[in-house]
């Protein structure tokens, strides 16, 4: 006879589970100790304060509990990583509406803290392809709040204050296999923005669909946009996880095909351009460095043993440099003042490259803004990453 607890095979029954030991983890904390997610990884890119306090036993949150072709959703833990989300979804030809850039941004994460990317000039934000979700409160309950609860439309950008998300019904989008893209070179950042706002309204440039927009400022005389349509053709695909550096071929190429999983994961293999820090886009480098190990959560790591150890600072101090800051910032700026604030950005700051990326918010349930975040709905902005 065996004895012992039966584990659930049921994936509600192990998010309930789930869910109980999150709520007896809590319940475990001292009064007034602080409260934190028991988890070593971030892609928040700030340090991590060390901490010995227990934390928050979210270790049963990480998967996807349900995909629903036919409605075109799925139910999703709030500490899944869009990488396990998105290869839960693909078989279907499905994908969330908007897949942020990393692999292990987490939904929750993205939903509490917001993320970006190519589809949000349609798609806006993820917080607004959120059908429903339950938030672990700090009341050490758990609310389901929908859209036009003031719990719901109060969430993003709350970085935690608020709860954390254990389960959200999301909507996901159709997709073929292919992305066909296009690299549009400009001289001029009022073009450049010019187009983004007619691109963002009419969905088409030179008469083809677009479904992604998104582009990189290397000059201030060369900027590009990178126009994205999915498609069924097929043809041969470029790889970007191997030697090949994505950012590098929007200056070499006006077209390029991708498969829809590597459109997705384009600036996650070096993370945007951040891996020439660590040698990582030097052709011999590069052919050493295991493929596998090509992401951003490596990378992220490799700088958390940096700053553990001064590693860079005393580079510097030893060639006798000042010491250099580390700046990873996204900001939003309205398409009109994109030309503006490029500028000053050049004269001021320098740095280079830089992404740009449009969006759009739908808004609350109510057409309002979102409160911890009010961008004005419908108004095209840009995300400019530096």
């Amino acid at each position: 006879m065996v004895t012992g607890t039966r584990v659930a095979t049921d994936p509600w029954q192990q998010h309930a589970d789930a869910v109980a030991r999150l709520a007896a983890s809590y319940d475990a904390i001292p009064a007034g100790a602080p409260v934190r997610l028991a988890k070593t990884t971030t892609n928040l890119f700030r340090v991590r304060s060390a901490s010995t306090a227990p934390g928050l036993d979210v270790s049963g949150l990480t998967g996807v509990i349900e995909v629903d072709p036919v409605t075109r959703t799925a139910e999703v833990q709030g500490m899944c990583t869009y990488e396990d989300l998105v290869d839960a979804t693909l078989p279907h030809g499905l994908v969330p509406l908007v897949v942020p850039q990393l692999r292990t941004i987490t939904l929750g994460g993205a939903v509490t803290g917001l993320g970006i990317e190519s589809t949000s000039f349609r798609s806006g934000l993820p917080h607004e392809s959120v059908l429903e979700m339950d938030v672990f409160t700090g009341a050490g309950e758990v609310v389901t709040t929908r859209p036009g609860d003031d719990l719901f439309d109060a969430f993003p950008n709350s970085y935690g204050s608020l709860g954390y998300a254990t389960r959200l019904r999301i909507s996901l989008e159709e997709v073929p296999p292919y992305v066909a893209l296009r690299h549009v070179r400009f001289d001029d950042a009022g073009l450049l923005a010019k187009t983004i706002e007619a691109v963002t309204a009419s969905g088409t440039y030179d008469g083809e669909r677009v479904d992604g927009l998104d582009g990189v400022a290397f000059e201030p005389g060369e900027l590009y946009l990178t126009l994205a349509r999915w498609t069924d053709e097929p043809g041969p695909v470029s790889d970007y996880a191997g030697q090949q550096v994505f950012f590098r071929s929007l200056q070499h190429r006006e077209h390029d095909l991708l498969t829809i999983h590597d459109y997705l994961w384009r600036w996650d293999t070096d993370w945007f351009w951040c891996s020439g820090a660590f040698g990582a886009q030097h052709p011999v480098v590069r052919r050493l460095w295991p493929r596998r190990l090509r992401r951003s959560d490596v990378y992220m790591r490799l700088l958390a043993l940096d700053r553990r150890f001064d590693v860079a600072d005393r580079l510097d101090r030893r060639a006798g440099r000042p010491m250099r800051e580390r700046v990873v910032q996204d900001v939003e700026v309205p398409v009109e003042r994109l030309p503006e604030f490029l500028a000053w950005f050049d004269a001021e700051i320098g740095m280079r490259p830089v992404w740009v990326c449009p969006l759009v918010s739908r808004g609350t349930a109510g057409g309002r803004g979102w409160t911890a975040y009010p961008l004005e709905p419908g108004e095209t902005y840009v995300n400019v990453g530096f």
